[in-house]
């Protein structure tokens, strides 16, 4: 009887340790983008630019929006928090978003190949390329609705989501 007890107990600890291990995964899939809000007007994106450098923080990726006499500037940096510290000194509003970095193979239908997966069925909100390779993939970032959820979806097929540390260093 104990040692049922203890059986169960432990598969209990096993489950536990499997799902923090889960959870962990997760959260090294996660890529912290930078989302700045500016007007549209001359000047704005070099302002940001020049705010980043000046402070030390490398722009790895940048894609830009405008919706009339706004713009939206998304960032991956290799620090989130000091960007947004450094931009909020500047006078500019930024937020930081989880998105996801994903290879996609460079041939013909190699998009088309990860949308027909699980992840394909997810709410993307937009996507953009990075400017970058690895292996000779090209890599997509990936805005989810749930990104948890799509970081699930994307482990259970043959695309692999790239970890904080590979892309950012």
């Amino acid at each position: 009887m104990t040692h049922s007890g203890g059986s169960r107990g432990l598969k209990t600890h096993h489950s536990q340790q499997k799902i923090y291990i889960g959870l962990k995964e997760i959260y090294r899939m996660k890529i912290p983008q930078v989302s700045v809000f500016v007007s549209n007007r001359p000047g704005r994106l070099q302002a940001v630019c020049r705010s980043l450098a000046d402070a030390g923080v490398n722009l790895l990726s940048l894609t830009l929006a405008d919706s009339g006499e706004f713009g939206l500037i998304r960032l991956i940096v290799n620090d989130a928090e000091k960007a947004v510290d450094v931009l909020a000194k500047a006078g500019l509003s930024a937020t930081i978003t989880d998105v996801v970095a994903c290879p996609v193979n460079a041939s013909i239908g190699g998009l088309a190949d990860l949308l027909s997966t699980a992840v394909g069925t997810q709410q993307i909100d937009y996507m953009y390329a990075y400017p970058s390779t690895v292996n000779g993939s090209n890599i997509m970032i990936l805005r989810f609705a749930d990104t948890d959820k799509a970081i699930e979806a994307l482990q259970a097929t043959h695309f692999k989501a790239i970890s904080k540390e590979e892309l950012l260093g």
